[in-house]
Protein backbone atom coordinates (compact mmCIF):
# COMPACT_ATOMS: atom_id res chain seq x y z
CA UNK A 1 0.00 0.00 0.00
CA UNK A 2 1.28 3.44 -0.99
CA UNK A 3 -0.22 6.41 0.86
CA UNK A 4 -0.57 9.60 -1.17
CA UNK A 5 -2.44 12.88 -0.56
CA UNK A 6 -3.63 13.42 -4.11
CA UNK A 7 -4.56 17.03 -4.95
CA UNK A 8 -7.75 15.95 -6.72
CA UNK A 9 -9.40 14.51 -3.59
CA UNK A 10 -10.48 16.27 -0.42
CA UNK A 11 -7.67 16.34 2.13
CA UNK A 12 -6.10 18.71 4.63
CA UNK A 13 -2.49 18.48 3.49
CA UNK A 14 -1.10 21.53 1.65
CA UNK A 15 -0.92 21.19 -2.13
CA UNK A 16 2.70 20.74 -3.20
CA UNK A 17 3.70 19.74 -6.73
CA UNK A 18 6.87 18.16 -5.37
CA UNK A 19 4.77 15.49 -3.66
CA UNK A 20 3.05 14.72 -6.98
CA UNK A 21 6.36 14.48 -8.81
CA UNK A 22 7.73 12.23 -6.09
CA UNK A 23 4.70 9.94 -6.44
CA UNK A 24 5.16 9.81 -10.21
CA UNK A 25 8.79 8.80 -9.69
CA UNK A 26 7.83 6.17 -7.13
CA UNK A 27 5.21 4.65 -9.43
CA UNK A 28 7.67 4.67 -12.33
CA UNK A 29 10.35 2.96 -10.26
CA UNK A 30 7.89 0.21 -9.29
CA UNK A 31 7.35 -0.66 -12.97
CA UNK A 32 3.69 -1.60 -12.59
CA UNK A 33 2.13 -3.46 -15.51
CA UNK A 34 -1.35 -1.98 -15.13
CA UNK A 35 -3.45 0.44 -13.09
CA UNK A 36 -7.12 0.10 -12.19
CA UNK A 37 -8.62 3.44 -11.11
CA UNK A 38 -11.60 3.05 -8.77
CA UNK A 39 -13.86 6.08 -8.52
CA UNK A 40 -17.46 6.88 -7.61
CA UNK A 41 -19.54 8.16 -10.49
CA UNK A 42 -19.26 11.78 -9.36
CA UNK A 43 -15.46 11.65 -9.54
CA UNK A 44 -13.28 12.19 -12.59
CA UNK A 45 -10.62 9.45 -13.01
CA UNK A 46 -8.49 11.42 -15.46
CA UNK A 47 -6.11 13.11 -12.98
CA UNK A 48 -5.16 9.67 -11.64
CA UNK A 49 -4.97 8.33 -15.18
CA UNK A 50 -2.60 11.14 -16.15
CA UNK A 51 -0.35 10.36 -13.18
CA UNK A 52 -0.24 6.69 -14.15
CA UNK A 53 0.43 7.62 -17.79
CA UNK A 54 3.32 9.87 -16.81
CA UNK A 55 4.68 7.06 -14.61
CA UNK A 56 4.84 4.80 -17.65
CA UNK A 57 2.16 2.33 -16.55
CA UNK A 58 1.14 0.85 -19.90
CA UNK A 59 -2.41 -0.35 -19.13
CA UNK A 60 -4.96 1.93 -17.45
CA UNK A 61 -8.59 1.00 -16.71
CA UNK A 62 -11.40 3.20 -15.34
CA UNK A 63 -15.00 4.33 -15.66
CA UNK A 64 -15.07 7.69 -17.40
CA UNK A 65 -17.89 9.96 -18.56
CA UNK A 66 -15.92 11.91 -21.15
CA UNK A 67 -13.66 10.58 -23.87
CA UNK A 68 -10.27 9.97 -22.19
CA UNK A 69 -8.44 9.56 -25.49
CA UNK A 70 -4.97 8.23 -24.69
CA UNK A 71 -5.16 8.54 -20.91
CA UNK A 72 -7.06 5.25 -20.59
CA UNK A 73 -6.17 2.16 -22.56
CA UNK A 74 -9.35 0.44 -21.30
CA UNK A 75 -12.30 2.83 -21.09
CA UNK A 76 -15.61 1.81 -19.53
CA UNK A 77 -18.31 4.35 -20.34
CA UNK A 78 -19.80 5.99 -17.23
CA UNK A 79 -23.58 5.38 -17.13
CA UNK A 80 -24.40 6.33 -13.54
CA UNK A 81 -26.60 7.92 -12.28
CA UNK A 82 -28.61 8.47 -15.47
CA UNK A 83 -29.18 4.73 -15.90
CA UNK A 84 -29.39 3.82 -12.22
CA UNK A 85 -26.78 3.38 -9.50
CA UNK A 86 -25.09 0.31 -8.09
CA UNK A 87 -23.55 -0.45 -4.74
CA UNK A 88 -19.91 0.58 -4.89
CA UNK A 89 -18.77 -3.05 -4.59
CA UNK A 90 -20.90 -4.06 -7.58
CA UNK A 91 -19.62 -1.11 -9.57
CA UNK A 92 -15.95 -1.92 -9.05
CA UNK A 93 -16.40 -5.67 -9.61
CA UNK A 94 -18.12 -4.84 -12.91
CA UNK A 95 -15.19 -2.62 -13.84
CA UNK A 96 -12.52 -5.29 -13.44
CA UNK A 97 -14.78 -7.88 -15.06
CA UNK A 98 -14.44 -5.88 -18.28
CA UNK A 99 -10.82 -7.05 -18.48
CA UNK A 100 -11.60 -10.64 -17.44
CA UNK A 101 -11.14 -10.45 -13.66
CA UNK A 102 -14.32 -12.05 -12.36
CA UNK A 103 -15.04 -13.09 -8.78
CA UNK A 104 -17.43 -15.81 -7.64
CA UNK A 105 -17.10 -14.66 -4.02
CA UNK A 106 -18.21 -11.03 -3.79
CA UNK A 107 -17.83 -10.58 -0.04
CA UNK A 108 -15.57 -7.90 1.34
CA UNK A 109 -12.67 -9.01 3.55
CA UNK A 110 -10.69 -7.53 6.43
CA UNK A 111 -8.03 -9.72 8.03
CA UNK A 112 -7.54 -9.24 11.77
CA UNK A 113 -3.97 -9.96 12.79
CA UNK A 114 -3.40 -11.95 16.00
CA UNK A 115 -1.26 -9.12 17.41
CA UNK A 116 -4.14 -6.66 16.96
CA UNK A 117 -6.59 -8.99 18.67
CA UNK A 118 -4.16 -9.50 21.55
CA UNK A 119 -3.46 -5.80 22.05
CA UNK A 120 -7.20 -5.05 21.86
CA UNK A 121 -7.94 -7.68 24.51
CA UNK A 122 -5.34 -6.07 26.78
CA UNK A 123 -6.77 -2.56 26.29
CA UNK A 124 -10.30 -3.77 26.96
CA UNK A 125 -9.16 -5.76 29.98
CA UNK A 126 -7.66 -2.59 31.45
CA UNK A 127 -11.15 -1.09 31.17
CA UNK A 128 -12.92 -4.09 32.67
CA UNK A 129 -14.30 -5.44 29.37
CA UNK A 130 -14.06 -9.06 28.23
CA UNK A 131 -13.46 -9.25 24.48
CA UNK A 132 -15.41 -12.51 24.29
CA UNK A 133 -18.46 -11.35 26.25
CA UNK A 134 -21.37 -9.52 24.58
CA UNK A 135 -20.98 -5.82 23.84
CA UNK A 136 -22.23 -3.17 21.40
CA UNK A 137 -19.91 -0.85 19.47
CA UNK A 138 -21.17 2.69 18.84
CA UNK A 139 -19.44 5.03 16.39
CA UNK A 140 -20.99 8.53 16.60
CA UNK A 141 -18.58 10.36 14.28
CA UNK A 142 -18.34 10.96 10.54
CA UNK A 143 -16.15 13.24 8.47
CA UNK A 144 -19.00 15.40 7.18
CA UNK A 145 -21.53 16.95 9.55
CA UNK A 146 -24.60 15.99 7.44
CA UNK A 147 -23.71 12.31 7.99
CA UNK A 148 -23.81 12.56 11.79
CA UNK A 149 -26.83 11.55 13.83
CA UNK A 150 -27.29 14.07 16.68
CA UNK A 151 -24.85 13.28 19.46
CA UNK A 152 -27.44 13.81 22.18
CA UNK A 153 -29.58 11.14 20.50
CA UNK A 154 -26.64 8.74 20.58
CA UNK A 155 -26.42 9.41 24.33
CA UNK A 156 -30.10 8.54 24.76
CA UNK A 157 -29.71 5.37 22.71
CA UNK A 158 -26.65 4.29 24.70
CA UNK A 159 -28.40 4.91 28.01
CA UNK A 160 -31.44 2.88 27.02
CA UNK A 161 -29.52 0.00 25.45
CA UNK A 162 -27.07 -0.20 28.34
CA UNK A 163 -29.90 -0.27 30.87
CA UNK A 164 -31.87 -2.88 28.93
CA UNK A 165 -29.06 -5.19 27.77
CA UNK A 166 -26.62 -4.68 30.67
CA UNK A 167 -23.79 -4.97 28.14
CA UNK A 168 -20.81 -2.63 27.70
CA UNK A 169 -21.44 0.09 25.13
CA UNK A 170 -18.03 0.75 23.55
CA UNK A 171 -17.85 4.16 21.90
CA UNK A 172 -15.19 4.57 19.20
CA UNK A 173 -13.72 7.53 17.37
CA UNK A 174 -10.52 9.26 16.33
CA UNK A 175 -8.49 11.41 18.74
CA UNK A 176 -10.13 14.46 17.16
CA UNK A 177 -13.56 13.06 18.02
CA UNK A 178 -12.89 12.66 21.74
CA UNK A 179 -15.28 15.41 22.82
CA UNK A 180 -18.01 14.03 20.59
CA UNK A 181 -17.49 10.54 22.03
CA UNK A 182 -17.60 11.84 25.61
CA UNK A 183 -20.88 13.58 24.83
CA UNK A 184 -22.26 10.40 23.27
CA UNK A 185 -21.32 8.42 26.40
CA UNK A 186 -23.34 10.84 28.52
CA UNK A 187 -23.91 9.63 32.05
CA UNK A 188 -24.38 5.98 31.14
CA UNK A 189 -22.68 3.58 33.54
CA UNK A 190 -22.37 1.12 30.65
CA UNK A 191 -20.58 3.46 28.21
CA UNK A 192 -16.83 3.21 27.73
CA UNK A 193 -15.03 5.87 25.70
CA UNK A 194 -12.42 4.37 23.36
CA UNK A 195 -11.83 7.49 21.26
CA UNK A 196 -8.22 7.70 20.16
CA UNK A 197 -7.37 4.42 21.90
CA UNK A 198 -7.39 2.01 18.96
CA UNK A 199 -5.33 1.45 15.86
CA UNK A 200 -7.11 0.38 12.67
CA UNK A 201 -6.41 -3.31 13.18
CA UNK A 202 -7.65 -3.13 16.76
CA UNK A 203 -10.81 -1.37 15.63
CA UNK A 204 -11.36 -4.18 13.14
CA UNK A 205 -10.89 -6.77 15.87
CA UNK A 206 -13.34 -4.89 18.10
CA UNK A 207 -16.03 -4.68 15.41
CA UNK A 208 -15.47 -8.33 14.53
CA UNK A 209 -16.34 -9.36 18.10
CA UNK A 210 -19.26 -6.96 18.56
CA UNK A 211 -22.84 -8.24 18.73
CA UNK A 212 -23.91 -5.16 16.74
CA UNK A 213 -22.26 -2.02 15.39
CA UNK A 214 -24.35 1.16 15.63
CA UNK A 215 -22.85 3.84 13.43
CA UNK A 216 -23.30 6.76 11.13
CA UNK A 217 -22.52 5.79 7.55
CA UNK A 218 -18.76 5.92 7.90
CA UNK A 219 -15.70 3.68 7.70
CA UNK A 220 -16.68 1.31 10.54
CA UNK A 221 -19.84 0.31 8.63
CA UNK A 222 -17.67 -1.03 5.83
CA UNK A 223 -15.40 -2.80 8.30
CA UNK A 224 -18.52 -4.46 9.72
CA UNK A 225 -19.51 -5.56 6.22
CA UNK A 226 -16.06 -7.05 5.68
CA UNK A 227 -16.15 -8.84 9.04
CA UNK A 228 -19.77 -10.06 8.89
CA UNK A 229 -20.84 -8.06 11.93
CA UNK A 230 -24.49 -6.94 12.12
CA UNK A 231 -24.80 -3.19 11.68
CA UNK A 232 -27.41 -0.52 12.29
CA UNK A 233 -26.51 2.21 9.82
CA UNK A 234 -27.83 5.73 10.42
CA UNK A 235 -27.81 6.68 6.77
CA UNK A 236 -27.79 10.32 5.72
CA UNK A 237 -29.19 10.53 2.20
CA UNK A 238 -26.14 12.23 0.69
CA UNK A 239 -25.46 9.38 -1.76
CA UNK A 240 -27.07 6.01 -2.47
CA UNK A 241 -24.25 3.55 -3.11
CA UNK A 242 -22.44 3.03 0.20
CA UNK A 243 -24.88 0.98 2.27
CA UNK A 244 -23.80 -2.14 4.21
CA UNK A 245 -22.77 -5.04 1.98
CA UNK A 246 -23.65 -8.69 2.56
CA UNK A 247 -23.96 -8.55 6.35
CA UNK A 248 -27.12 -8.46 8.52
CA UNK A 249 -28.15 -4.84 8.73
CA UNK A 250 -30.78 -2.22 9.31
CA UNK A 251 -30.45 1.08 7.44
CA UNK A 252 -32.38 3.91 9.08
CA UNK A 253 -33.25 7.24 7.47
CA UNK A 254 -36.08 9.71 6.93
CA UNK A 255 -36.85 10.33 3.26
CA UNK A 256 -36.50 13.92 2.02
CA UNK A 257 -36.95 15.64 -1.36
CA UNK A 258 -33.28 16.70 -1.34
CA UNK A 259 -31.99 13.12 -1.11
CA UNK A 260 -28.70 12.23 -2.89
CA UNK A 261 -27.39 15.78 -2.60
CA UNK A 262 -23.68 14.81 -2.58
CA UNK A 263 -22.99 17.77 -0.29
CA UNK A 264 -20.64 18.01 2.68
CA UNK A 265 -22.98 20.67 4.10
CA UNK A 266 -26.76 20.09 4.22
CA UNK A 267 -28.12 22.22 1.33
CA UNK A 268 -31.40 22.83 3.16
CA UNK A 269 -29.89 23.32 6.60
CA UNK A 270 -32.29 20.92 8.32
CA UNK A 271 -30.48 17.53 8.33
CA UNK A 272 -33.97 16.02 8.31
CA UNK A 273 -32.85 12.73 6.77
CA UNK A 274 -31.18 11.91 10.11
CA UNK A 275 -32.74 14.27 12.64
CA UNK A 276 -36.18 12.78 12.06
CA UNK A 277 -35.01 9.26 12.85
CA UNK A 278 -36.25 8.70 16.39
CA UNK A 279 -34.42 7.16 19.32
CA UNK A 280 -37.11 4.45 19.59
CA UNK A 281 -36.42 3.28 16.02
CA UNK A 282 -32.68 3.11 16.66
CA UNK A 283 -33.03 1.18 19.92
CA UNK A 284 -35.48 -1.26 18.33
CA UNK A 285 -33.16 -1.90 15.38
CA UNK A 286 -30.18 -2.66 17.61
CA UNK A 287 -32.23 -4.97 19.83
CA UNK A 288 -33.64 -6.87 16.85
CA UNK A 289 -30.21 -7.43 15.34
CA UNK A 290 -28.67 -8.40 18.67
CA UNK A 291 -31.37 -11.03 19.15
CA UNK A 292 -31.55 -12.55 15.68
CA UNK A 293 -29.01 -11.04 13.32
CA UNK A 294 -29.17 -13.82 10.74
CA UNK A 295 -32.78 -13.13 9.78
CA UNK A 296 -32.75 -9.35 9.38
CA UNK A 297 -31.48 -7.47 6.36
CA UNK A 298 -33.46 -4.36 5.55
CA UNK A 299 -33.55 -0.69 4.69
CA UNK A 300 -36.02 1.23 6.82
CA UNK A 301 -37.56 4.56 5.93
CA UNK A 302 -38.69 6.23 9.14
CA UNK A 303 -41.90 8.18 8.61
Amino acid sequence: MIEYDAPWVKQDAPIDARSDLAMRARLAASQFDAAVIFSVYSQNPLPAAMLCHLAGIPLRLAHCRENPYGLLTDWVQETEPQHGTRHEVERQLALVARVGARATDTRMRFKVRPDDAASLAQKLGERGVDLHAPFIVVHPGATAAPRRYPTERFAQVIERLGTQLRWPMLVTGSPGESSLCREACGDSAHAIDLSGALELGELGALIGHARVLLSNNSGPVHLASALGTPVVDLYALTNPQHMPWQTPHRVLYHDVPCRWCYRSVCPEGHHACLVQVGVDEVVSAVLELSENASLINSTIQVS
